[in-house]
């Protein structure tokens, strides 16, 4: 018996080893990217131009003076993604969790075609419908604007999928019934015990919508015209776009560097809900 136990333990540290160096090489493989960005953005373009190298340069200054003094209005355009993406991906999550609430815990006759119907307009990609957007915006006079890419957000089939799914686990009927027996109105329940339940997957979904917004080029790119109202995306491929004799790989290389510091800074606020969910998903499990 202490002979099999002792093997048990030990199978039990040889696998828990084993766990700690796949974790240990994933995580070495994701983060040597960023490594890499960096040390790219410390470069000059002849040095870019003479290869690969793991050992960072000096001209990382140089290259954010010559980037911030340019023709492009980087700020401008950080605060204008800012913007979009922090609008959209609350008005995304609000409204996906209420909608998944509706359908979760009100019965009418078409809950299942409604259901099978938003999951219908997940499948259709956004390109399909651009020229009909594109005609719509304009007629509505919003051509140059942010609400182009702020209001859509509310209808998100994605969003709503994932917070439907986690609300049929982590959100029990009786929970909403006995709200309603000592008499929570729908918006009062909804706001006060729905959401705070479900924040581990709006945490999630708030991450994926903000990152979605924020890397988004191609509708900001056909409604977005004058350069103060262009987001990070578009400005990027407009200095990847320059010509030969302006093109500077190491501006591109420290404008994308610039411009994936508030999604990392996104993430490590909502990474504690997430870590949370997880842990009361196992403890329920």
């Amino acid at each position: 018996m202490k002979k099999s136990n002792v093997e048990g333990g030990l199978g039990i540290k040889g696998r828990r080893a084993l766990a700690y160096i796949v974790l240990i090489i994933v995580s070495f493989f994701c983060l040597f990217w960023f490594y890499i960005l960096f040390v790219n953005a410390t470069r000059s373009h002849s040095e870019l131009t003479k290869g690969f190298t793991l050992i960072p340069s000096t001209h990382f200054f140089d290259n954010w003076n010559s980037l911030y003094t340019g023709s492009l209005p980087i700020i401008r355009g950080m605060l204008n993604s800012m913007l979009v993406a922090i609008c959209s991906s609350a008005l995304s999550v609000y409204f996906s969790a209420m909608t998944a609430y509706a359908i979760h815990a009100y019965d009418f006759k078409a809950k299942e075609f409604m259901f099978k119907f938003i999951l219908l307009i997940m499948m259709i990609p956004t390109q399909v419908g651009a020229l009909g957007f594109i005609q719509l915006v304009d007629k509505l006079g919003m051509d140059n604007t942010f609400w182009p890419l702020i209001i859509p957000a509310i209808a998100s089939p994605v969003t709503f999928f994932y917070i439907k799914q986690y609300m049929e686990s982590a959100l029990p009927l009786s929970l909403i019934e006995a709200a309603r027996i000592d008499g929570s109105g729908e918006f009062r329940t909804f706001n006060s015990i729905v959401l705070p339940l479900m924040k581990p997957a709006i945490a999630v979904q708030m991450i994926f919508a903000f990152v979605g917004s924020w890397n988004n080029y191609f509708t900001p790119a056909l409604i977005l015209h004058d350069n103060e109202m262009k987001t990070l995306p578009v400005l990027i491929a407009q200095l990847r776009g320059a010509d030969f004799l302006k093109f500077d790989m190491g501006q591109v290389y420290m404008m994308i560097a610039f411009s994936i510091f508030p999604v990392i800074i996104v993430y490590l606020i909502l990474s504690k809900h997430i870590v949370a969910g997880v842990a009361m998903g196992s403890v329920k499990g």
